[in-house]
């Protein structure tokens, strides 16, 4: 299975390139929430073809109606995470693809074609960039740690989340080396576990935007959680903390999330 489902990723990676050199329409689903064409285009590619090949799985893909569809032998699809960047010409954009079983990890897979960077994990069998297995930083003095982190399409609406946005920056900024926002929470996860980021956190994803990150972040030796510190839901939870696993405990209590 994981096999063939990584030969479909890449095919709609293709998909992904020409839309990325190409010129684009777009439309919003919210203020700050872009969708085009490609994002549609992707999904019902892979969609039609994981339906046909894996139909055992329940699919759940963030452009489709999911309201039926229990989580339980899942694949969970972000056709492109980082749509913003993908219509600007960052390159920093990803197809997501998580599978699971009986709603425990199996198979994760991001896949930037623009960079050329396919992570992938399978549980129990650690985490792999372009076949090279990949580990999180050894990083322990959050002084020195390099943390990224994401801003909700909310910002624009919802002065909570904004505040919350803005009181967590003023939090951790004073207390780590720097922060970055690349605009990927797929491929923030995967920066982590490869260890180019020592810890990550965002409010308000989705569980497209990270059922696959979250396997190649455990299975590169990371831990997350919500921001209580407590076991992450894919579909509860309204934080995301992930770190190295060293940082954990301090950027939980450093973020102060009421």
């Amino acid at each position: 299975m994981i096999d063939r489902l990584k030969e479909i990723v890449k095919e709609a990676g293709e998909i992904l390139k020409e839309g990325y050199f190409s010129t684009k329409e777009i439309s919003f689903k919210a203020k700050k929430d872009l969708v085009t064409k490609y994002d549609v285009g992707i999904e019902n590619f892979l969609k039609e073809k994981f339906s046909k090949e894996f139909n055992q799985f329940n699919i759940i893909a963030e452009e489709s109606d999911n309201s039926d569809i229990k989580f339980n032998d899942s694949i969970i699809i972000d056709p492109i995470d980082g749509t913003t960047n993908f219509v600007n010409g960052v390159p920093h954009t990803a197809i997501s693809v998580g599978v699971y079983k009986d709603k425990k990890p199996f198979y994760g897979i991001v896949y930037n074609p623009i960079l050329n960077e396919l992570y992938e994990a399978q549980v129990k069998k650690g985490a792999f960039l372009n076949g090279k297995k990949i580990e999180v930083s050894k990083e322990n003095d959050f002084q020195k740690a390099l943390i990224a982190t994401g801003f909700p399409y909310t910002s624009g609406t919802n002065q909570d989340d904004l505040d919350s946005v803005l009181k967590m920056m003023k939090n951790v900024l004073p207390n780590c080396q720097d922060i970055r926002r690349l605009g990927s929470a797929s491929l923030d996860l995967c920066y982590v576990a490869k260890g180019v980021f020592d810890s990550y956190y965002e409010m308000n994803l989705k569980p497209w935007d990270v059922s696959a990150g979250v396997i190649i972040l455990s299975e590169a030796g990371g831990a997350f959680t919500n921001e209580k510190g407590e076991e992450y839901s894919l579909f509860e939870d309204k934080y995301i903390v992930a770190t190295n696993g060293c940082l954990q405990d301090e950027l939980v209590k450093i973020l102060e999330v009421k």
